[in-house]
C-alpha cells in the first residue's frame, strides 16, 4: 500500500516538472516572437574598399577610397534609415553616396532609393524618403572615404532603422585590412591637396600627363624597374663583348667553315626582330624542358643579340687599321695574336670606343621589350600604375629614367668621335679650319689688304702664295746646330 502511494508521489512530481517545462518553453517562445533576435535583421553579405594603391590591390590609409557596403533584410523587414560608423580617425564625404536595393535573378537589377545623407563624426547615416521594400537586398555606397593613416583592421560598425520604429544594429561586417600610407604616399597626397595642384589638375590635359601627385607617387615604384633594366643591361653588355670579338675574328678567319658559321650568325640575329627572339626564349625554352628564370634568361637573349652587332662593329675597327700596321709588325717578328694583342687591338679600341657607346643605349632601351614576357622592367611598373589610376603620367616617368642615362651616354659618344676625328686627323677644329679659310681667302685676294709701303721681296724669293720663301740651310749652320 505504502509502494503504491510513493509511486503516485513521484508521478505528480513528474507531472509538475513537465508543466513547468512546458510553461518556460512558452514564456521563452512568446519573448522570442515579441523580442526578435537583433542579428537576424540584417546579415551582411559584404563590405569592402576599392583598392587605392598604385601597384596591387590594397587599400592605403591617408588616401582617398570607396566604401561598398551590401546586406540582405529579413522578408518582413523595411528599413527606414541607414547609417555606418567607420573606425576612430576616419572620414567619409557625402557627395556621391548612393543607397540602393539589387534585385532579380541575377541580381543586376539595381533601384536606386531617394535619401538624405548626414555625415556627423566617423558615421554617415541615410535617410530614405520612404521605407525600401520588405527584405530588399541594400547596397550602400560611401566616397571621400580616408581612413587612419596607420592602418590596420578597420571594423566599422552598422545600425537600421525598421519601419516599426525599432533600430537594430549591424555587427558583423567584415574588418577591412588598411596598410600604412608610407612618407612618399603621404607626401603626393598633400601635393594633391594644394591649391596650385588643384588648378593644375582641373586642365584635362595636364591632368592625364604631368598629375603632380602621381609624378611623386610613381617615382619610388618605377624605380624598382629602372634597376631592373639598369642591372639586365650592365651585365649583358659587358657579357656581349668577349662574344662578339670572337665573332669578329672568326668573321676575319682564313677558315672557310669558321667565315660561315659566325656570318650565319649574325645574319640571323640581326635579321629577325629582338622582339621575336625573346618569345622563342621565353615560351620556347618551356616547351623544351629548359626553365631559367626571368633575370638571368633576359640577360642571355640581350647578350646574344648585342654580340652579333658588336661583331661587326669590331670588325669594322679592325678593317680600318691600314695594311702596313700588320706588315710593320710582322718585320718585327712578331706573330698574328701577338700583333692582333699589341698593336691592333688597342688602335681598334679607341676606334669603336664611341659606336660601343651608341650600342651601349640601344640595349638599354631595348629592355623594354622584356615587358612583354613578364620582366619587371621600368615599362611595366609603369603599366601597371597606370592601369590603377588611368593617367599617363607613369610613363613620363619612366621616359625621364631612360632619358637620364641614354642624353649623358648620347654626349660622351659625340664627344669621343670628335676625340677620334682630331687624333685620326679626319676633322679639324674651328680654329684650324678659320685659319685655312684665311689662308685660301688670301690666295685670291680676297682677304687682308697688302700694305702699300711694305716692300715686295725679289720674285725669285717669292712663292705662289706671295709669301717670302725660306733659304735651305746650309751646311755650316747644320753643323752649328
Amino acid at each position: 500500500m505504502q509502494q503504491v502511494k510513493d509511486t503516485i508521489i513521484d508521478a505528480r512530481k513528474q507531472v509538475k516538472r513537465l508543466l513547468l517545462a512546458v510553461l518556460a518553453l512558452t514564456v521563452v517562445c512568446s519573448m522570442v516572437i515579441a523580442f526578435p533576435d537583433q542579428s537576424y535583421a540584417a546579415t551582411t553579405v559584404k563590405c569592402t574598399a576599392r583598392p587605392n594603391s598604385d601597384s596591387g590591390n590594397d587599400v592605403q590609409g591617408a588616401k582617398e577610397t570607396r566604401i561598398t557596403w551590401e546586406m540582405q533584410f529579413a522578408p518582413e523587414e523595411s528599413i527606414t534609415k541607414l547609417s555606418l560608423t567607420l573606425p576612430q580617425g576616419s572620414s567619409c564625404s557625402t557627395e556621391n553616396a548612393a543607397i540602393s536595393t539589387i534585385s532579380g535573378a541575377d541580381n543586376m537589377t539595381r533601384t536606386e532609393l531617394d535619401a538624405a545623407f548626414v555625415v556627423q563624426g566617423e558615421t554617415i547615416t541615410a535617410t530614405l524618403s520612404e521605407p525600401a521594400p520588405a527584405g530588399s537586398y541594400v547596397r550602400f555606397v560611401i566616397y571621400g572615404v580616408f581612413f587612419p593613416v596607420e592602418g590596420g583592421d578597420m571594423v566599422c560598425v552598422g545600425n537600421a532603422t525598421l519601419a516599426n520604429g525599432s533600430t537594430v544594429e549591424i555587427s558583423d561586417i567584415p574588418a577591412i585590412p588598411v596598410k600604412a600610407n608610407d612618407p612618399v604616399e603621404a607626401f603626393a597626397e598633400e601635393i594633391n591637396n594644394m591649391e596650385w595642384a588643384k588648378a593644375w589638375n582641373s586642365n584635362k590635359f595636364l591632368n592625364l600627363f604631368l598629375n603632380p601627385g602621381l609624378l611623386v607617387r610613381s617615382f619610388p615604384i618605377v624605380l624598382k624597374g629602372f634597376l631592373m633594366s639598369l642591372g639586365i643591361v650592365l651585365v649583358s653588355f659587358p657579357c656581349a663583348i668577349p662574344l662578339g670579338l670572337g665573332l669578329a675574328l672568326m668573321r676575319l678567319s682564313k677558315r672557310r667553315i669558321l667565315r660561315g658559321l659566325a656570318g650565319l650568325y649574325v645574319n640571323v640575329v640581326r635579321g629577325t626582330p629582338l622582339f621575336l627572339q625573346i618569345y622563342v626564349a621565353f615560351f620556347g625554352l618551356p616547351l623544351a624542358g629548359i626553365s631559367l628564370p626571368n633575370f638571368p634568361l633576359g640577360v642571355i637573349v640581350l647578350c646574344l643579340n648585342s654580340a652579333a652587332y658588336m661583331c661587326e662593329i669590331f670588325r669594322a675597327g679592325i678593317l680600318s687599321i691600314p695594311k702596313g700596321q700588320f706588315e710593320a709588325a710582322s718585320s718585327l717578328g712578331m706573330r698574328y695574336g701577338q700583333t692582333m694583342l699589341f698593336v691592333i687591338f688597342p688602335q681598334m679600341v679607341k676606334r669603336v670606343v664611341p659606336t660601343l657607346t651608341s650600342e651601349f643605349i640601344l640595349l638599354y632601351k631595348d629592355t623594354s621589350l622584356l615587358a612583354a614576357v613578364g620582366v619587371m622592367e621600368v615599362i611595366l611598373y609603369a603599366k601597371s600604375i597606370v592601369a590603377t589610376t588611368g593617367s599617363i603620367t607613369p610613363y613620363i616617368v619612366a621616359a625621364c629614367f631612360y632619358l637620364v642615362i641614354t642624353i649623358p651616354l648620347a654626349k660622351v659618344a659625340i664627344i669621343l668621335e670628335n676625340k677620334l676625328a682630331l687624333t685620326d686627323g679626319g676633322m679639324a677644329s674651328s680654329s684650324d679650319a678659320g685659319t685655312k679659310k684665311k689662308k685660301s681667302r688670301n690666295l685670291f685676294g680676297f682677304g687682308k689688304k697688302q700694305q702699300a709701303n711694305k716692300p715686295m721681296p725679289p720674285s725669285d724669293e717669292v712663292g705662289i702664295t706671295g709669301e717670302p720663301l725660306k733659304k735651305a740651310i746650309s751646311p755650316d749652320e747644320l753643323d752649328s746646330l
